[in-house]
């Protein structure tokens, strides 16, 4: 317990929407298992809202905030500094305010991602095929350049405006060969270690129902691979659920809230929170 270190701190998640968020629960265990105190809270904010929230955690001594959907981009314009691995990726999910009230961006998703990932499951020099191309992709990216995959396979519908970003994250990150795909050429999982899905399809409220795999598609991926869904509501998504039924490895999008929460929390304080206490906050909250 860090007791009587840090006191009545304040710490929030700027973004919108923001009903689906977990994060108060999980962060608010992350203060309970250090025993810190304070508060964190949601500010669920419009996009014209976005300049004038930022000015709110900087004038009511809040010691940093969560950035999510629609702001990790343009979040970036109103910082003070932003972190070298943020800054090559173009996102920030992260902000510590400092003494002084100056604003550093960090992400902490790469971190995430990459921790989730069991310690006994080798990827080097292996492939790897990713579902999508939108914001946590980013992030998914440069996780897979710090784990030396022979290569990534990324499938998207559209391969125009997914081109750009990869012509940008390839000279930044030249050590990770990335191929692009449309989405109707992935015929079979047979060469791929890892699958990760980074799309909405599957989550609740949006497409509960749907995989972006089908079942076919599935039994040709190999029995010592993973499945990885980036979705975390529901913790089980169809595709969870139809590679459980192959026998298959799965990783769900829990694990990897739990650690980019935990690396935020231990931006802002300096303390590493309880990561299993924040995760069983999480599921409890679910079910």
């Amino acid at each position: 317990m860090i007791q009587n270190k840090i006191k009545n701190i304040k710490l929030g998640l700027i973004g919108h929407p923001l009903g689906h968020s977990l994060s108060a629960v999980i962060h608010s265990a992350a203060m309970k298992s250090l025993g810190i105190e304070g508060e964190y809270l949601l500010f669920d904010t419009e996009p014209e809202y976005l300049i004038n929230q930022v000015k709110y955690f900087r004038s009511q001594n809040f010691l940093g905030f969560n950035v999510t959907i629609p702001f990790k981009v343009p979040i970036t314009l109103f910082l003070d500094d932003v972190d070298n691995l943020a800054n090559l990726i173009s996102s920030v999910n992260t902000v510590k305010i400092t003494t002084d009230k100056r604003l550093i961006g960090y992400n902490t998703d790469v971190y995430g991602f990459k921790n989730a990932i069991p310690f006994d499951f080798d990827l080097k020099r292996k492939k790897a095929a990713l579902i999508g191309l939108g914001g946590a992709s980013r992030a998914i990216l440069a996780a897979f350049s710090q784990i030396d995959l022979e290569c990534v396979d990324v499938y998207v519908r559209n391969v125009i405006n997914a081109n750009e970003f990869l012509s940008n994250f390839r000279i930044n990150f030249s050590n990770l060969k990335v191929n692009l795909f449309q989405m109707q050429n992935l015929k079979t999982l047979e060469p791929y270690k890892l699958l990760v899905n980074a799309t909405p399809v599957g989550m609740r409220g949006h497409s509960m129902d749907l995989s972006p795999v089908g079942e076919t598609l599935l039994e040709t991926f190999s029995k010592d691979a993973i499945v990885y869904d980036i979705i975390y509501n529901p913790i089980k998504t169809k595709l969870i659920k139809d590679a459980m039924k192959l026998g298959i490895r799965t990783i769900n999008g829990l694990d990897m809230l739990v650690f980019q929460a935990a690396k935020a929390f231990e931006i802002w304080t300096g303390f590493s929170p309880d990561v299993k206490l924040m995760k069983i906050a999480a599921l409890e909250q679910m079910l």
